[in-house]
């Protein structure tokens, strides 16, 4: 382990996926935030890690938070990138959390720090959740694309596969970073209103967990982010029939993706574990030196 990296505990883990979300330049809406801190609530996640932020972060661009203790002792708090473990007995998996800030500096180090005590702690999948600002309407539900290490598995979980080509945040980084550590790894993309881009966005937050939790094949109640999306959409939409040409422009989103948008072609969830299940089970024979299983399309 590096020095960067602080343990405070080893959790033991049951076939654990990582999970990742950061706050940033991969956030938009807040809506993979908004999902890493849902799931860290719902399922109990504790933390047993944390990369210490000094030598990843421009004090200057992401600057720390002073804060009062108790009322009266004043404190700093500065960037953070911690890991969480929740112990899911339900589920067929335990998972693993990383939540926090994406960093100003040194992103292969960082990543390298997030890959390497993969293998000790089993992780068997890697996920990033990230949001997006796009041309949907916020009174539909968030569509989710997806990227992964191995092309077979996005029609598998039939997600949509992205053809985005540009800059990248730290969620493409690390998502490299696990294709060349030989984890596989799965990028989830919710896409968030882009005129309604500083409201947090729990419908982002409830698409991504919904398809993460039937991805996982975990159990998880999300009457908690369906309530907030009732509020959401009430208040963007007063806002947004305040003004006749962004709800004419609203108006044509909603047209536009009720024509395309047929979500009885979704897979169901035991079809998405189905599938992974199957995709593990064909990279450990691969590991082994035996045949892989002839991969569908």
């Amino acid at each position: 382990m590096t020095e960067e990296l602080r343990i405070e505990r080893r959790p033991e883990l049951r076939r654990p996926a990582l999970v990742c979300a950061f706050r940033g330049w991969n956030d938009g809406g807040q809506g993979a935030s908004l999902a890493g801190s849902f799931l860290a609530s719902a399922w109990g996640a504790e933390k047993f890690a944390e990369i210490d932020p000094e030598l990843f972060f421009d004090f200057q661009a992401t600057r720390p938070h002073i804060s009062f203790a108790e009322g009266t002792t004043r404190r700093i708090d500065w960037p953070e990138n911690g890991f969480f473990s929740a112990a899911l007995p339900a589920a067929p998996r335990d998972v693993v959390l990383l939540l926090g800030t994406e960093p100003n500096l040194r992103w292969q180090s960082f990543c390298s720090i997030v890959t390497r005590p993969a293998g000790q702690l089993g992780i068997e999948l890697a996920v990033t959740l990230g949001s997006l600002l796009a041309d949907v309407p916020h009174t539909r539900p968030a569509p989710v694309t997806g990227n992964a290490t191995d092309p077979h598995l996005i029609p598998r979980l039939g997600l949509q596969a992205s053809r985005y080509e540009g800059p990248t945040g730290i969620v493409g980084a690390l998502h490299d970073a696990c294709r060349t550590a030989g984890i596989p790894s799965l990028s989830l993309w919710a896409a968030v209103p882009h005129y309604v881009s500083m409201t947090p966005s729990p419908r982002a937050a409830k698409a991504l967990t919904d398809r993460l939790a039937a991805l996982l094949e975990i159990p998880l109640d999300t009457s908690e982010l369906d309530e907030a999306s009732e509020a959401y959409v009430q208040q963007v939409s007063e806002a947004v029939a305040s003004d006749s040409e962004t709800a004419a422009y609203v108006d044509e989103l909603e047209h536009r993706v009720d024509e395309i948008l047929d979500e009885s072609d979704l897979p169901s969830g035991d079809t998405l574990a189905a599938e992974l299940t199957r995709f593990l089970r064909e990279r450990e024979q691969d590991d082994d030196g035996d045949p892989p299983i002839a991969r569908g399309d």
